[in-house]
């Protein structure tokens, strides 16, 4: 039997993730006596960083966007010491490399596509249009529009099937973690246009610095880690033979783990990607930026230490690839051949530092894609992060909070203060 611990507290939530974090943050904000369990030894979910053999890798290749209005709330940007990647992508094709970069803060990039030919100027005036809109167009006006897949929104909007399978298909693929252009065009229009009013970056210290800084703005006390949570019982949850008892519990763990706790949630399926993590005597590639391949051998490829030198130990290169699913060592072997093409570099004395695999790294988002749900599960039941909103930093913050607002507007309703 579960020895009960009584703190009085009014909720306990489950998961130190973005979600859980931001929760916690806006319910101890209110006045409300909070506890957060995390079953890590640390918090932040999915967006955890290691060091290895003195190299600094994320869970993931991840990056951090400066535009997102949960962000730029709750964080101390400059505190994260950010260094952007170039506001571009290059393209690796059979006929060599392409830069498509943004025109607004690479005029002379966008000089050299008109005049290079490499892409159709039908494609490059669809491309103008479509960042215009992003960059104009109240973010309301994307919500309410007819939701499809964003290959028939790519269709829609004039761009060619070779610029499409050229440029949009590999390149999306790394955003997605799906390279069919499934996705909801919903979610694309929002990411395109938080890519173009932000700026994409590194953390000084990796991704797992944000998480860090969040959980730093905590009550003292109130986070306990290492506490892997068992089951929910009517008066609360059970963590390692404990009863942590409040009226009510918030689920802020990811999609697998929330179904287990509660059945009856509908289990939200994901996508699984692996980033490989190699060690070279010299940048292949000197500039900070996305290296993404035409057919799709590889999501994307980048020199971290081009974007943050301090991610190596020792002065070496450290160069990050994500693929799609869990490759095996066939597989492993032949993205190093495509990196090979790509960097035009000798992969056979790149050294293996780190391999991880993240399952349900994002949320499947076909449409018609609902951007955000309530977290109201059942009476003292909530459940937030990402698979409740968008597969993103701010979709996991965005649900955390809503389940803090729900949360307060239900404890109100009930007479509790």
């Amino acid at each position: 039997m579960a020895k009960t611990q009584d703190d009085g507290h009014d909720v306990v939530i489950i998961g130190a993730g973005a979600a859980g974090l931001a929760c916690a943050s806006d319910l101890a904000k209110a006045g409300l006596r909070v506890r957060l369990v995390e079953a890590e030894d640390t918090v932040g979910g999915r967006i955890r960083t290691d060091r290895v053999a003195g190299f600094t890798t994320d869970r993931g290749f991840q990056v951090f966007n400066t535009s997102y209005p949960q962000v730029r709330r709750r964080l101390d940007l400059p505190a994260l010491f950010l260094r952007a990647f170039t506001p571009g992508v290059l393209i690796h094709t059979d006929r060599g490399r392409i830069r498509l970069a943004d025109p607004t803060r690479r005029p002379r990039d966008g000089v050299t596509l008109l005049t290079g030919g490499q892409i159709r100027p039908r494609d490059l005036l669809a491309f103008g249009v479509l960042s215009a809109r992003a960059v104009l167009e109240p973010a309301s006006r994307v919500r309410a529009r007819p939701d499809v897949t964003t290959r028939a929104a790519l269709a829609d909007a004039g761009f060619s099937e070779e610029f499409v399978e050229t440029f949009f298909r590999p390149f999306l693929s790394g955003v997605f973690l799906e390279d069919s252009l499934e996705t909801s065009a919903r979610f694309f229009h929002l990411v395109w246009r938080s890519m173009l009013r932000g700026t994409l970056c590194l953390p000084r210290d990796g991704i797992g610095a944000v998480p860090e800084q969040l959980a730093g703005g905590l009550p003292s006390g109130l986070l306990r880690t290492s506490s892997p949570v068992t089951e929910l019982t009517q008066t609360g949850v059970v963590l390692a033979g404990e009863e942590v008892r409040a009226r009510t519990v918030v689920v802020a763990t990811g999609a697998g783990a929330a179904a287990r706790l509660l059945p009856g949630l509908a289990p939200s399926a994901g996508r699984t990607v692996t980033t490989l993590y190699h060690a070279v005597g010299s940048s292949p590639l000197s500039e900070p930026t996305l290296l993404v391949d035409a057919r799709r051998r590889f999501l994307n490829t980048c020199v971290l230490t081009e974007v943050q030198p301090g991610y190596s130990g020792d002065g070496r290169a450290l160069v990050s690839t994500s693929v799609l699913g869990a490759p095996g060592p066939v597989e492993e072997a032949a993205v190093l051949t495509a990196l090979a093409e790509a960097y035009g570099a000798d992969t056979r004395t790149w050294e293996p530092v780190h391999r991880v695999t993240v399952r349900g790294a994002l949320p499947v988002m076909p449409p018609p894609m609902l951007l955000t749900r309530t977290t109201r599960f059942a009476p003292g039941r909530y459940v937030c992060g990402d698979h409740r909103a968008t597969g993103s930093l701010q979709g996991a913050l965005a649900s955390g909070a809503r389940a803090a607002r729900e949360v307060i507007a239900d404890l109100k309703a009930t007479g509790t203060p």
